[in-house]
């Protein structure tokens, strides 16, 4: 099944906003998050790293939560597992995000319906490093 149509994907990518929260994100160059990051840099977007150990990572202060980033979000970019993707898309909900997009290989059919209830754009296992270039 697609979780997230060619509309939704553009609409993420284009208009939802510049300032993605990229969850998972951390110092480690060989993660895929780190790449997808300096993607989305490239893009023009403000990447925030959120990881628990809050490292500063491409020039962006991290943060240990989305909870404790002190500005607005507008995407968040979901590099966690599976079991652990509903709660940050919970969480994405709470800080008021307009997006939530996980990863290739994330999927969590309950919380994809949760954050679209919620009225959230979603993507899922899709890569915006990927989609980017095709707009």
């Amino acid at each position: 099944m697609t979780y997230g149509d060619e509309a939704t994907v553009r609409r993420i990518l284009r208009d939802s906003g510049d300032t993605w929260a990229v969850v998972g994100l951390s110092t480690n160059t060989a993660r895929a998050a780190h790449g997808v990051a300096r993607v989305l840099q490239e893009a023009g977007k403000r990447v925030v790293p959120v990881h628990p150990k809050a490292e500063t990572v491409l020039g962006e202060q991290g943060y240990p939560s989305l909870a404790e980033i002190p500005f607005a979000v507008d995407v968040v970019d979901v590099f966690v597992n599976s079991g652990l993707a509903g709660e940050v898309a919970d969480q994405a909900v709470e800080a008021g995000a307009k997006a939530v997009w996980f990863q290739l290989g994330v999927v969590d059919e309950a919380a994809y319906a949760r954050t679209t209830a919620a009225g959230l754009d979603m993507v899922m296992d899709k890569c915006p490093a990927i989609e980017l270039p095709l707009l």
